[in-house]
Parts: structure tokens; sequence; C-alpha cells
């Protein structure tokens, strides 16, 4: 008797441990709080060089325009994550602002499970560019009108590749495309025009470098320098359309 009462009080506390730990912690609420303070900015542009290493980038003469801007016009620091170190719930935390779902292994860790809401949803509209496994997860199917997507095929991610900086290359040509084709487009002009736009560029090159050729490789170092460029050239495409119309 005492055995079994021993061995339901075993399972009872396992349980218990899915059951306290392997919840999501997201509580849905039927309303966001409105903000209460004007925005320090009318549109937003978040770059994100999946993969950069801080031991990589705080070296002499690497990101030239990067330190420029980190050091003499904003702020320049770094960030601390927490396990998984993956590029889905890295996202997730810096755009929707929690960390790993513990639910999500229910989908092999794969996918966020629970509808969660992001910045970019709460923005008035956002264009992203980049990888479909990172973008596809903040609109599923589709399914918010004020989020647009653009990605390159899932074939492009190519593990065995020499060098994966012509992902990053990819982005920055379509941003610039988009700016171009925004002078002639009245619709396009519009929306630019409204407050609290967003625009999402997210960099893979650095990380599928990273995995293929290491950090310390001639192809990891020039991919950095790919990134550098490429932000230093958006910023100043997004200043020339705007001009300069923070």
């Amino acid at each position: 008797m005492n055995g079994m009462i021993s061995l339901l009080l075993r399972l009872l506390i396992t349980l218990s441990v899915f059951d306290i730990y392997f919840k999501s912690p997201l509580v849905q609420v039927p309303e966001p709080a409105k903000l209460e303070f004007h925005a320090p900015a009318r549109r937003v542009v978040i770059f994100v060089a999946d993969g950069l290493r801080a031991r990589s980038f705080f070296v002499p003469h690497a990101a030239p325009y990067l330190h420029h801007v980190g050091n003499e016009v904003g702020v320049l620091g770094i960030s601390h994550t927490q396990v998984p170190t993956e590029s889905r719930p890295g996202h997730v935390a810096m755009l929707a602002g929690f960390y790993e779902d513990p639910s999500a292994i229910t989908r092999g860790w794969t996918e966020n499970p629970v509808e969660f809401d992001s910045v970019l949803n709460r923005s008035t509209h956002t264009w992203s560019w980049g990888s479909p496994d990172i973008l596809n997860m903040f609109n599923k199917d589709g399914a918010k009108e004020n989020i647009d997507i653009h990605t390159y095929g899932a074939e492009l991610e190519d593990f065995s590749s020499k060098d994966s900086s012509y992902l990053d290359t990819w982005v920055f040509q379509k941003v610039e495309e988009f700016f171009l084709q925004a002078k002639v487009d009245a619709d396009v002009q519009i929306k630019l025009r409204q407050k609290g736009n967003l625009f999402f560029l997210h960099l893979l090159g650095c990380d599928t470098n990273g995995h293929t050729n290491k950090p310390e490789s001639d192809e990891y170092k020039q991919n950095i320098d790919i990134v550098n460029e490429g932000i230093r050239r958006t910023v100043d495409i997004v200043n020339d359309y705007f001009r300069n119309d923070c």
C-alpha cells in the first residue's frame, strides 16, 4: 500500500513540473493598452544581422559605419539572450517582448503554438524583407493586412554554399528597388507618408556563413563588411526618400 502511494506521489510531482513550466506565459487581453505619449519618430527601420557575434563585431576596423553610428549618433551595447539561442525565439524576444514559449515543445521547437502580438502587428504598416523562416511567423498565412512580407526562396538558405552573403545582398537590393518604385506609385506613397510605419530587414548571411565557414573565416568577415555597407546605403536611401523627415 505504501509503495502504491509513493508511486502516485512521484507521478503527481512529475506531472506538476509540466503543468507549471510547460504552459504558455502569454496572457490574452481583449484590447491593447493605449499609449499616452508621442512617439519620438515617425517611422522605424530595424536591421537584424542574424548570427553576428560580438566577438567579431567589436574588433578594430570591423563595420566602421555601424561603430560610428553607435558611438557618435546613437547607443552601442551588448544584449544578453536566453536559451535556446536560435533565430526564431531570438526574433520573437526582440519584436514581441517575451522569451521562448515552453509550449513550443508541442511543435518540436520549430514554431510558436500560441498566437502572439508584436511591434510589427501594432505598426500602421510594416514592410519586411528576409528569410521566410523568420518573417512568416509574424504573419501566418498572410492574415494581417498591415504586414507586407518579401522573402527569398527557402532553397537559397544553403548551408553547403561557399559564401552566403548573397542572402543579405538580396535584401538590400529589394529594399532599394522598393523605394525606387515608391517614387512612381501613388498608392505606396500615401502609405509611406503615414506615421507609425516600420521597415524590417532580416539579414541571414552572417548566421549561415558562421555555420558553414566559421566566424574566423574570410567569408564571414567579408559578410560583416557587406552588412555594414548595405546598412549605410539603406540609411541614405531612406533619408533621401523622406528628405530626412524623422
